[in-house]
């Protein structure tokens, strides 16, 4: 029971650590949008370019809500598997949007980043919630 109370605080930390990030991107998405493109560019250029990022980071908030409410309902709370799995995906997003943020990469690698660390633990998710409440199978 030792390791279930270590790593029910360690995944909210690291979730809430994910969407912080997130949320400043948000705040702060120009001179990422800016990389990603050409030394010479259109408004049009720009504007198709913020608009696939403003795409990405909303299915990301939107993936953030089925894992909040998986993890807040208590589903996947105890889950060892799911828990362990999320805060390494959460916490190399963390440290990689970190990089993301200071060294204002180009808002294409953010696809990867979001591949890796907020659609995959969001899948599992899913798959838990409907093991739990589907299959009506413990955990």
């Amino acid at each position: 029971m030792r390791s279930v109370s270590g790593l029910i605080p360690t995944r909210f930390l690291v979730l809430v650590a994910h969407l912080v990030f997130v949320i400043s991107i948000f705040w702060s998405r120009d001179r990422n949008v800016v990389a990603s493109l050409p030394t010479t560019y259109t408004s049009a250029d720009y504007t198709a370019k913020d608009t696939e990022f403003i795409i990405a980071l909303s299915i990301t908030l939107a993936l953030f809500l089925i894992e909040f409410g998986g993890f807040i309902g208590g589903i996947s709370m105890f889950s060892h598997t799911q828990s362990l799995f999320s805060i390494a995906a959460h916490a190399g997003a963390s440290v990689a949007l970190a990089f993301f943020i200071f060294d204002t990469w180009s808002s294409t690698l953010y696809w990867w980043i979001f591949a890796f660390c907020s659609a995959l633990p969001a899948v599992t998710e899913i798959g838990v919630l409907f093991r739990v409440l589907v299959l009506k199978k413990n955990l």
